[in-house]
């Protein structure tokens, strides 16, 4: 199994953005330095819910401030582009970073995000289909045309060509029935299990996941992997603390998904969900944390349920400072990962 680790970049108390991308940095050298295999970033807008908008081109900075660490984003939201600039994105990084890339590509939930950029959620199943089909067409090298509802584009070729063949690792965020046969049926990897999914709904999508490869038969089988919040620590109470740190993540991800979201002079506020899981239930359905053979377990866990060949840890969240973050990836290194090699 493979682990990664994924940067959101939140912050609940607005910290500077040089003080955001400095720790960036360093989270992906220290990434490096205990041999995780890939680095994701996020793409959102407008709020202190994230402060990467621009998840490629953070991408091709860390690429040429490493030298091992496979980066990639995770997810561009597809339907804000145009898919032709996205292929050119894409495609540059993967030059750049000398094929250490993974691309993870999504549909995009938030309202918030597609008011500001005058574009309907309503709107971005039609627009993800039709630039999906374009992408793949433009990172092929070759000329194409392509006729649809939404896109017209006359005989284009996009230059530069990605250096992968024929493209970098696809990766698909699926967090409902019909993202995951929408993954399936282009033959993609799978990665779930982001802030407020519970383990049993991640069993679920695993197998409706095994069904649709039975049906679909894809040429190739997809590989699948799951997104946690994990926190590794020699003291209980320091766990609890962090797994509260979470719910600010889930909190916001939910308003902002089922569009009770607030937000005050760019600040995310986490509205409280109709429904709070206290902290025992958030530590045993919903995040990774603990001391390390509690991690152990939980990781092992999900294996077992979800079948994951990816595991792709999220140590920075809610307001946990650098500090804190760090430690828990050393410990994680020393104490988790060997278990799984």
């Amino acid at each position: 199994m493979h682990f990664g680790t994924f940067l959101l970049m939140q912050s609940p108390s607005a910290q500077s953005s040089e003080e955001m991308y400095a720790r960036a940095i360093e989270h992906a050298q220290t990434a490096e330095a205990l041999e995780f295999r890939n680095i994701w970033l996020a793409e959102h807008h407008f709020s202190t819910y994230g402060y990467v908008g621009r998840p490629v081109q953070l991408a091709t900075y860390l690429a040429a401030r490493t030298t091992r660490l496979r980066v990639g984003t995770a997810v561009i939201v597809v339907p804000l582009h145009h898919p032709l600039m996205v292929a050119e994105e894409i495609a540059t990084l993967d030059v750049l970073a000398g094929g250490r890339v993974d691309i993870g590509l999504g549909r995009g939930y938030q309202y918030y995000e597609f008011e500001r950029l005058g574009l309907e959620l309503d709107t971005a199943r039609a627009r993800w289909d039709e630039s999906i089909d374009i992408l793949l067409l433009a990172l092929e090298g070759k000329p194409f045309t392509y006729t649809g509802q939404l896109f017209n584009i006359p005989e284009t070729t996009v230059f530069p060509s990605p250096l992968q063949k024929p493209r970098p690792p696809i990766w698909v965020t699926a967090q409902s029935p019909a993202s995951v046969a929408a993954t399936v049926q282009r033959g993609f990897n799978l990665l779930t299990g982001g802030f407020g999914v519970p383990v049993e709904r991640m069993a679920e999508f695993r197998l409706l996941f095994d069904r649709l490869l039975t049906e679909v038969k894809p040429a190739c089988t997809p590989e699948v992997g799951v997104q946690r919040a994990v926190y590794v620590t020699d003291n209980d109470a320091d766990a609890r603390d962090a797994a509260e740190h979470a719910r600010w993540n889930m909190r916001v991800t939910l308003s902002l998904r089922n569009h009770y979201e607030q937000v005050d002079n760019g600040h995310a506020v986490a509205v409280p969900m109709p429904t709070e899981p206290d902290t025992d239930e958030l530590i045993s359905r919903f995040v990774v944390v603990g001391k390390p053979d509690t991690v152990i377990r939980q990781i092992q866990h999900i294996q077992e349920a979800v079948g994951i060949t990816h595991f792709n840890c999220s140590f920075w969240f809610g307001d946990l400072d650098q500090k804190r973050v760090l430690k828990s990836m050393h410990l994680f290194a020393k104490e988790v990962m060997p278990t799984f090699k």
